[in-house]
């Protein structure tokens, strides 16, 4: 089973040529110097194991796995300035707007220091606030978008979507996931889960990823 999972994740990664970020220790290295704690040992390897993951030539699809509180928003948000240091925009769409707003407070709380506000975008918007949302993704004025499914409807547009991270994917469907992830010219994917899965059943469950837990 592990020889079947590893062959499968190395002809999909053959088939997924994607872009090769620069570490670039730019707003990355800021972001770092700001935080009010240090990263976890557990953080770090991730990180670690996602900066390889974003730095090679193939798409990054990679399943990050860890309980409330362990720290999972911020791992994204490295991963996130990653993308927007390399003049890319990154997008983090949840299953619900309380979560979305949940996380757009904390990105927001921290990136006050980098002078970085991420765009929130949810359904319930007014059709004149959603449309100066929209305006500014398509014009990469705004790099960080947080949101809904109101992310993937055919009328947001980004002028160049470089990450895509999903909170709770699994509650989103694989054609809903393809939606964002199509807003961008082959971008790389984080996906995000507070469901305790022991690590051989997600290798599993998600033959296709890499998976990276924290505790």
């Amino acid at each position: 089973l592990q020889l079947m999972l590893i062959r499968a994740r190395a002809v999909a990664k053959r088939q997924r040529t994607g872009v090769a970020f620069a570490l670039k220790r730019e707003l990355t290295t800021r972001f770092r110097e700001h935080l009010p704690w240090t990263l976890t040992g557990d953080q770090q390897q991730a990180l670690r194991e996602i900066v390889a993951d974003m730095t090679a030539p193939e798409r990054m699809h990679r399943l990050l796995m860890g309980d409330v509180g362990t720290g999972k928003t911020v791992v994204a948000l490295f991963a996130m300035l990653l993308a927007v240091e390399n003049d890319y925009q990154a997008a983090l769409m949840a299953p619900t707007e309380l979560l979305a707003e949940q996380h757009a407070a904390t990105m927001e709380r921290l990136l006050q220091p980098l002078e970085i506000r991420p765009e929130l975008l949810l359904g319930r918007l007014t059709a004149a606030e959603k449309s100066a949302v929209r305006a500014r993704l398509a014009s990469g004025q705004a790099r960080l978008a947080v949101g809904t499914h109101a992310l993937m409807q055919e009328s947001v547009s980004f002028r160049r979507l470089g990450l895509v991270v999903i909170d709770e994917q699994h509650r989103f469907g694989v054609e809903q996931r393809a939606a964002l992830m199509g807003k961008g010219a082959a971008p790389d994917v984080l996906l995000l889960t507070a469901t305790p899965i022991p690590r051989s059943l997600a290798l599993t469950l998600y033959g296709d990823l890499d998976v990276s837990t924290l505790r």
